[in-house]
């Protein structure tokens, strides 16, 4: 409640009203006080552990290279294939266990939609490793 003291009893008060601003922050604290306790509260999942490799365990399955000139000739570990050739070779590396990696490498001036198609094929074959090789910036 404000009150003034003294003369000038119709005009403004120059003293704020902080009652309002006190109400909304008990309020406010009162939430916090209520949720900080629910946010605390972890959850649990199960992590995967790392298997570190052993010496006894066997080598690596090399990567499958796969080439694409930009005439959009494939060339599967450096010998040319046809699409269909491909498709069925990938269908075979698919099944192996560990599978292989195929490693796409595609000129630069290579349209887009043959490694597409290339990508489409592979995925479509069952292979889930497929990565592209580049080459390291110019230096300098």
């Amino acid at each position: 409640m404000a009150m003034s003291s003294g003369g000038n009893s119709g005009g403004p008060m120059s003293e704020i009203n902080v009652t309002p601003l006190v109400d909304v922050m008990l309020v406010l604290l009162i939430i916090f006080m209520i949720t900080a306790p629910l946010m605390s509260h972890t959850i649990t999942i199960d992590l995967p552990t790392a298997n570190p490799k052993t010496k006894d365990e066997e080598m690596p399955v090399p990567p499958l290279d796969l080439a694409i000139k930009p005439d959009g000739s494939l060339y599967f570990n450096d010998h040319q294939f046809t699409e269909s050739e491909l498709k069925a070779r990938l269908l075979v590396e698919a099944q192996k266990t560990p599978q292989p990696e195929l490693q796409i490498r595609a000129d630069k001036t290579t349209e887009f939609k043959i490694v597409k198609k290339v990508i489409g094929d592979a995925k479509d074959s069952g292979m889930v490793h497929v990565g592209f090789m580049t080459t390291d910036a110019p230096k300098g």
